[in-house]
């Protein structure tokens, strides 16, 4: 059996206007991500979702290019997720968002809303295969693809949160 796949594609956007976008949404949700110990290689973290429901889930990843990685995840329980806190990572804050889930051909484009900035937000769209050919939802200001840009990633953003100013 084949690992998990996830190949996604990313980009910094202008701040959205969030009325405008929550109406478009099919479902809108806050976030908190916090970093756990793990092997070398591996990106470990627990995250707890709440939308119209509350809900815990484990995620490990592992990269493979900038575009796609190995990724395990699975739904746990409350108890669960406060047992797997106690190895979380000292040196990495937790990540608070806001996720946006906008659906257009045929895909679902993930907009986060961070509390830290004010003038941008960052858009995922996760794919079928690297060279999918997709366009993006209009109404989005993309400012610039940031896929390769480590410093977006959330496991760094909980190590450092760039200056806004360092990434316009």
């Amino acid at each position: 059996m084949s690992e998990p796949l996830e190949i996604e594609r990313k980009y910094l956007i202008a701040y959205p206007d969030v009325a405008a976008l929550k109406a478009r949404c099919s479902a809108v949700y806050e976030m908190e991500q916090t970093y756990l110990h793990a092997a070398p290689g591996v990106t470990a973290r627990v995250r707890r979702r709440v939308g119209e429901r509350e809900e815990f889930f484990h995620t490990e990843k592992e990269r493979i290019t900038d575009r796609t990685h190995v990724e395990r995840e699975r739904t746990v329980t409350r108890a669960e997720y406060e047992k797997l806190l106690q190895t979380r990572d000292e040196n990495a804050l937790t990540v608070c968002k806001t996720r946006y889930c906008l659906p257009h051909d045929g895909l679902t484009f993930e907009i986060d809303v961070y509390p830290f900035w004010k003038r941008v937000a960052v858009m995922e769209v996760e794919l079928e295969s690297e060279d999918q050919h997709y366009t993006l939802p209009e109404g989005i200001t993309v400012i610039r693809e940031v896929t390769s840009d480590r410093r977006l990633k959330n496991a760094a953003l909980a190590r450092h949160i760039p200056d806004e100013a360092e990434l316009l």
